[in-house]
């Protein structure tokens, strides 16, 4: 049986604990055995929603142990994997500490604010032996997984342009406001527009440059605003914006448009559309699964079988905080063009 720990019972935390408790419905050998948040409220069921309605405030959290000292936990219980879904600037810190213990970890994105810590993250990875998996879920996420295997399998040739989308409401739903905060979160570049990056970096590798521009909006937050172009040796165009302003009753939308030499494939309102250059556009049959289960099925199951990470490698997704890095650069030089480091 294998024992997880799970750190942080906010909106993302409670997703994974729902999806948890669906492995062991589902047979697999595996139970939440400790929960550890600052916020003592939370085990008193009292929550605030976040951006995607999926997570079930009412869920259970009677049959393990409640915690709100990190180090605490992991010195009272025993544990096989630690799942952290906590701030961003706490990553790394809380990742070492389980990592150093010889426990497995599932860490929220993005892996940490800078190459520095992530680079922390990997070193305690290769001391401890064990697996270490960032949490970017949209590599599990049916649509763009099937994004990808356009990509890859090269039928519809090669990819002309690309362009991502990722925007809604103000993140005000947090404790103590962690998520608006630039010195907890990263502000929208690393709390949010990382999904896209990441996407870019899973699809066409890291590119030779970039070219950002970003404004501030949110009080106490900053680029909230982002828009930025990626160089590659052979020209695509490949571009993301983000935007986590927007307010009224647009309520989120993530969406992509990939324009390929034979077809191009479009992502929008949640509905994916084929649309060959020869013959008629369909909607393709994906996964009703969630990414977030996904994401964990997979991790568990490379836990439990003993296989490499290789949908999300802790190495791969240090790229990806690069260019996060980079844009960041960019964005503070009034979009200059960066090399990636």
């Amino acid at each position: 049986m294998l024992k997880v720990g799970l750190v942080g019972l906010g909106f993302m935390g409670r997703m994974h604990l729902t999806n948890y408790r669906r492995l062991e419905q589902e047979g697999f050998p595996i139970r939440v055995t400790a929960i550890c948040d600052l916020d003592e409220k939370k085990f008193r069921g009292i929550f605030i929603e976040g951006n995607i309605q999926s997570a079930d405030s009412g869920i259970d959290l009677s049959g393990c142990s409640h915690y709100t000292d990190y180090d605490k936990m992991l010195a009272e219980e025993e544990f096989d994997i630690i799942d952290i879904a906590m701030p961003s600037n706490l990553h790394a810190e809380m990742t070492v500490k389980a990592m150093d213990r010889g426990i497995h970890v599932l860490c929220e994105k993005p892996m940490a604010l800078s190459t520095a810590e992530g680079r922390r993250m990997i070193e305690a990875e290769k001391r401890s032996g064990k697996k270490l998996m960032i949490a970017q879920v949209l590599r599990f996420w049916p649509e763009y997984e099937y994004l990808k295997e356009t990509v890859d399998s090269g039928r519809y040739g090669q990819v002309l342009s690309a362009h991502f989308f990722r925007g809604g409401h103000p993140p005000k739903w947090t404790y103590n406001d962690w998520m608006i905060r630039t010195e907890t979160s990263g502000g929208g570049l690393y709390d949010l527009h990382i999904h896209d990056i990441d996407m870019v970096n899973w699809l066409f590798g890291k590119p030779q440059s970039v070219s950002t521009l970003a404004r501030d909006v949110i009080p106490g937050s900053s680029y909230d605003i982002i828009s930025t172009n990626y160089v590659y040796p052979d020209r695509k165009i490949v571009s993301s914006q983000c935007d986590r302003s927007l307010t009224g009753e647009f309520g989120f939308e993530m969406s992509f448009r990939v324009n390929f030499e034979r077809g191009n494939l479009l992502f929008e309102k949640r509905v994916l559309r084929d649309n060959p250059m020869e013959g008629k556009g369909f909607v393709p049959d994906v996964s009703k699964d969630s990414g977030y289960y996904r994401e964990i099925k997979y991790y568990v199951e490379a836990i439990l079988h003993n296989r490499p990470i290789e949908r999300a490698s802790s190495e791969d997704t240090l790229r990806t905080l690069a260019i996060a890095e980079a844009e960041a650069r960019s964005a503070t030089a009034g979009g200059a063009i960066v090399d990636i480091a």
